[in-house]
């Protein structure tokens, strides 16, 4: 890989900030580079910490912008690092109260806490360094230490944290899903966003091939004809959505983007009304007329006109789709882990469940591989009593033996080392699908799901390869676990596409947009508080039509909404918004080309 000189930025993200707006859909991987292996293998991890019966426990605050739970960290991964490192971690998750507010307090106060987890690396990481709130992790020789397997693992990913915040000199953080793996796709089985349907119901419709993405809604209405009744007998819907998860323009109107290799550049810090394409040097206003963000608000509309849209979207939550999909009453998926909510084994079992359709135009858009890392950050707390003691905790997380411990729980519990590989135990086979399940004592107790990692922040990427098993550290993407009995479904699929993997069809068929890392020793650009105020209400203008626009009555309804959103958005400033959003992103594109 040539590696150029600062940090890497993601070809959405470019040069400016970044949020993460959902879930865990960023899941990465690329299972056949097994020629460059993740970490240093040879790696003793020298600067391991002590028993830490020898040591007296300590108790940290973590601030996590990311976590969405609050309190102590127990169960199976509480034990692990207090039984690994003496820490006893109480979680502070601004997002489930206060959100910025609660941040600046914290920030007025001059202590952020101990461990500090920030969702992207914008103004508010910005702010706390130039407050002298975040820890120096080169003073008094900590990083050289105590963060030797970072050093050995992901240097780059030190070298943009000191370049873009540090002045060449401090360091102050650590960014996510860094990996040393070649340059490809780092999704794992599946990609990030996907075109998922229910499989069975398709082969009952004769598998019909689909050119562009609107060839889904007869399709879809053919389905719920097939299935007009949920599990608990309500009606279906080829669509269901939600709005929280919204911020400048509706979120689900950019996922028919990223199937064309485009994505809606979250990286802004205040949202991007860009669509950035991964694989070429081209960018659509959302508001263009032949913006993919318009014709997905179109085919949402022709949906509702069809009966396919549920009429809950526009008030539910996302926990409450959640909860249709495991009941049934949703047909069509956007992201492969939603389809884990309907695809139990009481309905595998019984040939029913959501696979990858796709159609002939698709090309998915893919993150890539890293060596600089991502946007979320993992801090020290200026005030942090024992800081030595949390960077050997951070240390930790990217070798190969946190990563396992922490993405597919105990050794010994969940999984276990069988002639040089990785494999599943019993309970690991129950528990990482169903995590409901108790733990025994021994191992911490509670349920599965409740004793797992609250902090909601990764390190290494889960699809780079583990260089202990020579197969990724992601539990899914295991030989052994693709190969042990795949359902009635997976077999179907796998029988249809000749295919291991979605992902493998889609590197087969060539429909894969990947994003080309850059570097530079700039940092990531801001908007000025002006700029950035029109382009809070030009937001709410788009937001607020695009949601009127899918349940308007009838056409001429719709084009007047259109028309409507179009014009008070740049009435306010929507032109001198992507003015300065394209500069950015030919600045990035110019780095490509280097």
């Amino acid at each position: 890989m040539i590696r150029k000189k600062a940090i890497i930025v993601a070809a959405a993200s470019i040069l400016l900030l970044g949020v993460t707006a959902c879930s865990g859909g960023n899941n990465g991987g690329n299972a056949g580079n097994k020629g460059n292996a993740e970490g240093n293998a040879g790696s003793t991890n020298a600067n391991a910490p002590a028993d830490s019966g020898q040591r007296e426990p300590y108790k940290i605050e973590v601030l996590s912008q990311l976590a969405n739970f609050a309190g102590e960290q127990g169960g199976w991964y509480g034990k692990i690092i207090k039984d690994k490192f003496g820490l006893e971690a109480n979680i502070t998750a601004p997002n489930l109260a206060g959100g910025a507010a609660k941040f600046a307090t914290l920030m007025a106060s001059g202590d952020l806490g101990d461990l500090v987890i920030f969702g992207n690396d914008g103004q508010e990481y910005r702010d706390a360094i130039k407050a002298g709130l975040l820890l120096d992790w080169t003073k008094d020789g900590l990083l050289e230490k105590y963060g030797k397997d970072i050093l050995a693992n992901v240097p780059e990913a030190i070298e943009k944290n000191k370049k873009n915040f540090g002045e060449g000199a401090a360091v102050y953080g650590i960014g996510h899903d860094a990996s040393n793996m070649p340059p490809g796709p780092s999704e794992g089985n599946t990609m990030t966003y996907q075109l998922d349907m229910r499989w069975d119901l398709y082969q009952k419709l004769g598998s019909p091939k689909l050119t562009k993405m609107e060839d889904i809604l007869p399709l879809l209405k053919q389905m719920q004809e097939l299935e007009p009744k949920s599990d608990s007998g309500r009606p279906t819907y080829g669509f269901s959505m939600w709005a929280d998860w919204d911020g400048n323009y509706m979120t689900l109107a950019k996922q028919f983007a990223t199937m064309h290799g485009y994505d809606i550049g979250d990286g802004f810090n205040q949202g991007s009304l860009l669509e950035i394409a991964a694989h070429e040097d081209k960018y659509q206003g959302i508001l263009d007329e032949n913006s993919y963000y318009l014709r997905t608000l179109k085919l949402y509309y022709d949906a509702n006109q069809m009966g396919l849209m549920d009429p809950d979207s526009l008030t539910q939550k996302f926990d409450d789709v959640v909860n249709k999909f495991k009941d049934g009453q949703v047909l069509f998926s956007w992201f492969p882990w939603l389809d884990s909510s309907y695809n139990i084994p009481e309905h595998t079992d019984a040939g029913k469940g959501f696979q990858m359709v796709g159609f002939e135009e698709q090309k998915i858009y893919s993150y890539g591989f890293s060596p600089y890392g991502s946007n979320r950050i993992w801090a020290i707390g200026a005030k942090a009593k024992n800081p030595e003691r949390i960077l050997e905790y951070i240390n930790w997380l990217y070798t190969p033996e946190g990563m396992m411990a922490t993405a597919n729980g105990p050794e010994g519990l969940t999984w276990e080392m069988k002639d040089g590989k990785a494999v599943l135990t019993d309970f690991g086979k129950q528990a990482l699908k169903d995590n409901s399940v108790q733990v025994p004592e021994e191992f911490g107790g509670g349920t599965y799901k409740d004793g797992g990692p609250k902090f909601n922040n990764s390190t290494l990427k889960p699809s780079s390869i583990n260089p202990n098993t020579n197969e990724p550290y992601d539990w899914n993407m295991w030989t052994s676990v693709l190969q042990d009995n795949p359902n009635p479904v997976d077999k179907s699929w796998r029988e249809a596409t000749g295919a291991l993997t979605p992902k493998d069809l889609l590197v087969k068929n060539g429909q894969i947009a990947l994003n080309t890392p850059i570097s530079t020793t700039e940092a990531p650009a801001v908007m000025d508080s002006m700029l950035s105020q029109k382009l809070s209400q030009v937001g709410a203008i788009i937001k607020e039509q695009s949601w009127k626009m899918v349940f308007a009555k009838n056409d001429a309804e719709y084009d007047k909404l259109k028309n409507e959103m179009i014009e008070k958005a740049k009435g306010l400033g929507y032109d001198e918004i992507i003015d300065w959003q394209v500069e950015q992103t030919e600045k990035v594109f110019a780095l490509r080309n280097k």
